[in-house]
């Protein structure tokens, strides 16, 4: 069975791309090219960056097409293929990866979500910026660097201290 990823045009997703090396920080170590690879992307094939947070090994974002294109697939492989194209080669590849001409460094797949209306869209942009906190990166999402919290906060969607009092479950912890 294979699966099947939803294709709406110009629509938003929300977005899960990690390492295959959970326990790496590759992301935080190389995050200028990380930021550069996703400019060239962008200048390629444009989207919007609705928010995003890099965390040691993975990212989390959401994206908006463009009016008429569904292709997010493409910009997802193309960022993974010029990030890992960056770096160093590493020591040691699988034989698989070796015939793909992949460095190994990301997981094959990706996870998406079609994000539908605002409240879904709120969520998920929570979801984001409190992601850094969740994994005990930060006491506070504002502490850290690697997110769109930032802009949220200059164009006064939050306030600086947003989520400080929000008690975290159990299993968040």
């Amino acid at each position: 069975m294979s699966y099947r990823r939803v294709r709406i045009a110009g629509a938003t997703y929300f977005l899960t791309i990690a390492l295959r090396d959970r326990d790496s920080a590759l992301l935080l170590e190389n995050v200028v090219v990380l930021r550069r690879t996703l400019r060239q992307v962008k200048h390629r094939y444009p989207f919007h960056i609705d928010a995003m947070v890099v965390l040691p090994d993975h990212i989390h974002a959401i994206w908006t097409m463009p009016k008429g294109d569904v292709d997010y697939s493409k910009r997802v492989g193309m960022m993974k293929a010029q990030f890992s194209r960056a770096l160093p080669q590493s020591e040691y590849r699988r034989a698989s990866h070796k015939q793909k001409r992949e460095k190994g460094i990301w997981q094959r797949r990706f996870w998406e979500h079609w994000v539908r209306g605002e409240a879904d869209f709120r969520a998920h942009v929570d979801y984001i910026h409190i992601n850094p906190v969740k994994h005990g990166l930060v006491l506070r999402a504002c502490d850290w660097p690697y997110s769109s919290i930032h802009r949220y906060i200059r164009d006064g969607f939050l306030p600086e201290g947003w989520a400080t009092d929000m008690p975290l479950k159990d299993e968040d912890r």
